[in-house]
């Protein structure tokens, strides 16, 4: 029995309270310090499961592609990062059409602060926590290129300050529906350039990621001004209480503080839809290039082959001679006078 309790401390979420509902009680989640065991368990999880996508997958694929070792390493983080955002994305979705979320968009504001979870709510943080700070050792692991660690650095600190922050500041439920477009957007991203990496004559799925990518953007943009501008606005608990969970509405009742974060949400996501822009007039420029490289080469080609046509019509060559293709000299025979 003392074995079992150890091993529950680490295998399931801490912190279960009974609520009352109208139905009776239910059982529900808060967070506390022993959060961090039971990540500290699935971090070695995310690592075991790493090695097992890496050896039985990637590195057999690898084995058949012969590439370069600086597409070994993006195709391995792509491969890696397609099957965790597939598979959160199908976990995300499960958890947020269940618990009512999308059919129910008031449900993302109303009854702040939201310190009591749904077991899966909570379970599901916890692995995304997990998940991304096995990333950390991953680095070393994985020997990624001293070139790449800083933009891998700054996606998982990104990553770990979005997700971190809707757990603690109890907006676990806007935190769900901005993580589901996230994780959709860039699995459409990391399926591209695994293609684009077995066929590089295949950018297809580029094509389609940029519309997802911009429909994404659009409703995080929408969702953003709909909790922050109108939903936080008007909880009826506006008072400071830290213990309740209460950590910064009733900044929002203040709109110069609301206009304020909702003109820093808006510039930050002017700036990724810049990088995007960039990204995307960047592949057009080189898809241009190379089309007009492929042009003018069959353009040489061409006249390369015109050139030996016409060398042919007038004749070849043969023992330092110039004759006719019928064998006979193209030059004149001189009569001979009488």
């Amino acid at each position: 029995q003392v074995t079992a309790k150890t091993a529950f401390l680490f295998i399931l979420p801490q912190y279960n309270v009974s609520v009352p509902t109208a139905d009776g009680e239910l059982v529900q989640y808060h967070y506390g310090l022993k959060d961090l065991v039971t990540i500290l368990f699935y971090i070695f999880i995310a690592i075991i499961l790493h090695a097992v996508v890496q050896e039985y997958a990637l590195d057999k694929i690898n084995r058949r592609l012969h590439l370069s070792k600086v597409k070994h390493s993006k195709f391995n983080e792509s491969g890696q990062l397609v099957a965790f955002h597939l598979t959160s994305v199908i976990w995300c979705l499960y958890v947020v059409v269940t618990e009512g979320y999308i059919s129910n968009p008031r449900s993302l504001w109303e009854n702040y602060p939201h310190v009591y979870l749904p077991y899966q709510v909570k379970f599901f943080y916890l692995c995304q926590l997990a998940y991304w700070l096995h990333a950390l050792p991953e680095l070393y692991f994985q020997k990624v290129r001293k070139e790449e660690i800083p933009r891998q650095l700054r996606c998982i600190t990104l990553y770990l300050l979005h997700i971190t922050g809707a757990y603690l500041l109890n907006l676990t439920r806007l935190g769900l529906i901005l993580l589901l477009l996230q994780y959709l957007a860039e699995s459409f991203f990391h399926m591209a350039r695994l293609v684009y990496f077995t066929d590089e004559n295949n950018e297809k799925l580029f094509n389609v990621w940029a519309v997802v990518f911009v429909v994404t953007r659009l409703f995080t943009l929408t969702l953003y001004i709909l909790v922050i501008g109108f939903g936080l606005p008007r909880v009826e608990s506006q008072a400071l209480d830290p213990e309740r969970g209460n950590f910064f509405s009733f900044l929002f009742n203040n709109i110069l503080f609301r206009m304020s974060v909702l003109l820093l949400v808006c510039l930050f996501q002017a700036s990724v839809m810049w990088r995007f822009i960039h990204f995307q007039l960047r592949r057009w420029r080189e898809y241009w290039h190379e089309q007009s490289s492929r042009k003018r080469a069959a353009a040489a080609a061409g006249t390369k082959q015109q050139t030996k046509l016409i060398k042919r019509d007038s004749g070849y060559h043969e023992n330092g001679v110039v004759k006719a293709e019928n064998g006979t000299s193209p030059r004149t025979k001189k009569l001979k006078s009488p």
